[in-house]
């Protein structure tokens, strides 16, 4: 009897002492786009050379695979990539400038207790703070499961509009669409016109109960448990580690510095700028298409 008494004891004191710590997290996730579509181009491009395609498919790759650090505790979470030191002529403004459109770049903060978020973003030499409402993803629970890295995982989707200013939803056009010429000669066109978006994305997730936390990487959140892996479209972001109550914690606070922006007025921002960049280009005898500079 006193044994059972004992026992149902150290059982709260456990339980008390674990709340009274506050509980916190690591994940590490990889996150790969695919280029295959603009690989097609490239090949189909006679005046590029195979030096040249080689040049911009390593930049491509350096763009569109990454490594990112999610922090995160019951209510609050910093997803950030993985700092890595630059060779000389890889980290001038083109860089950043696709960093930002590519899901990197910056510090995104999301507090799920108030379902909110924070992002501070570098766009054409200026400091941006986006704050917003996290999108409410409506999940669809799905009876499929998996393991990933010891973890029993379930499957979830969503479908949701897809963003403008990601350039990971982006594909070129096809060469007969891209070249064909409007009934209008003289009607005036943007840079979206040169580039396949779809209208919206599904998105499939994977995540574990056994890490009872509402968060995941970028501003995916809302299941009952750490999401683990990201279909999104072409991309996919997957965790290679776990860490959970290591003695060192991080500081998850969201970013300060930047000017304050919804999201809204921040994409129309970057749409803006890249016409005018597009008319520049058109200017200067281009051929009107979309000239994206990979790199310093």
């Amino acid at each position: 009897m006193y044994k059972i008494i004992f026992v149902l004891v150290f059982a709260v004191a456990s339980s008390l002492g674990l709340h009274a710590q506050e509980f916190q997290g690591m994940a590490i996730y990889e996150s790969k786009t695919s280029t295959s579509d603009f690989k097609t181009r490239m090949q189909g491009n006679k005046d590029m050379t195979p030096d040249m395609q080689k040049m911009i498919e390593e930049r491509m790759k350096k763009m569109f695979e990454k490594t990112f650090i999610l922090n995160f505790d019951k209510s609050a979470s910093i997803y950030k990539e993985e700092e890595k030191l630059d060779a000389p002529g890889q980290g001038g403004g083109g860089m950043r400038m696709m960093a930002s459109m590519t899901g990197g770049g910056g510090t995104f903060y999301k507090n799920v207790k108030d379902k909110s978020y924070t992002v501070d973003k570098d766009f054409m030499g200026k400091e941006f703070l986006v704050k917003d409402s996290l999108p409410n993803l409506k999940w669809k629970m799905e009876s499929e499961t998996r393991v990933i890295g010891g973890y029993n995982c379930f499957k979830a989707t969503a479908v949701r509009p897809a963003s403008k200013t990601d350039f990971r939803n982006f594909r070129p056009k096809k060469e007969e669409a891209a070249t064909a010429k409007p009934a209008d000669a003289t009607k005036k066109t943007s840079f979206m016109d040169e580039m396949d978006m779809p209208k919206e994305v599904t998105i499939t997730a994977w995540y574990t109960p056994e890490i009872p936390v509402n968060q995941g990487p970028e501003n995916y959140w809302g299941l009952p448990g750490l999401i683990l892996e990201v279909n999104d479209g072409k991309t996919v972001i997957l965790c290679s580690k776990v860490v959970l109550n290591s003695k060192v914690k991080a500081d998850i606070k969201a970013p300060t510095k930047g000017k304050v922006i919804s999201q809204k007025d921040f994409d129309e921002t970057v749409i803006k700028k890249m016409e005018e960049l597009r008319e520049m280009n058109q200017g200067r005898g281009g051929n009107g298409g979309m000239q994206i500079r990979i790199g310093g």
